[in-house]
């Protein structure tokens, strides 16, 4: 792709960085805010800097946040003795949009992958298990991907917890095996939360 422009082929090269964004795509996005205000594209540019600079990550769930309590952690109407386990931000917006949950949340940050390198210490396991151990917990819900990654991360914590005197389920799989959470219909997902089962029981029907 040829460029008449230095800085417009930096601009597109940096835009084509984003995920799904191809050249050819990062180039009509790159045109279209040539076309707008400069002070449209200044605020866009503003917000993106603020947002990497300022942004936090919640010093008990690990959610994203713009201080260092999120909003969810910090409301007191919610169940905080029921925490939903998950893999990134996206899964607990997925949740919160069914409005079925009133529990809190703990952002693992992945999942387990030996073959992507990722191992239990690089997760924020170890602070899910302490809580646990705290008392404070009554019920973890496993809301993982049903996929390879998902199951052996599930398993993995609840070999950590399994001497806790807790309820430990996980989502009904009204979410198809090998599907990732944040795909799924707000409807499914939502009713997947609500008719969750013992983890044990799920163990055996695998």
């Amino acid at each position: 792709m040829e460029f008449s422009s230095k800085l417009l082929e930096k601009a597109v090269n940096e835009m084509s960085q984003l995920p799904g964004i191809g050249k050819r795509t990062a180039l009509r996005l790159v045109l279209h805010l040539l076309k707008q205000p400069k002070e449209q594209t200044g605020f866009l540019a503003q917000a993106l800097v603020s947002m990497r600079g300022d942004i936090k990550y919640c010093v008990s769930c690990n959610n994203i946040s713009d201080s260092d309590l999120c909003e969810i952690c910090s409301n007191t109407s919610r169940n905080h003795q029921v925490i939903c386990v998950v893999e990134d931000i996206r899964d607990v917006m997925a949740i919160e949009n069914t409005n079925q949950f009133r529990g809190i949340y703990h952002v693992l940050g992945g999942k387990i992958s030996p073959i992507d390198g990722v191992g239990p210490s690089q997760l924020h396991i170890t602070a899910l298990v302490e809580k646990v151990k705290s008392g404070a917990v009554q019920e973890i819900i496993f809301a993982l991907s049903s996929t390879m990654e998902g199951d052996t991360t599930n398993f993995y914590i609840f070999k950590q917890i399994a001497s806790s005197n807790i309820i430990v389920s996980t989502i009904a799989r009204g979410i198809a095996v090998g599907d990732e959470l944040e795909y799924a219909d707000e409807v499914t997902l939502g009713r997947s939360i609500l008719h969750r089962v013992p983890f044990e029981k799920s163990l055996k029907n695998n």
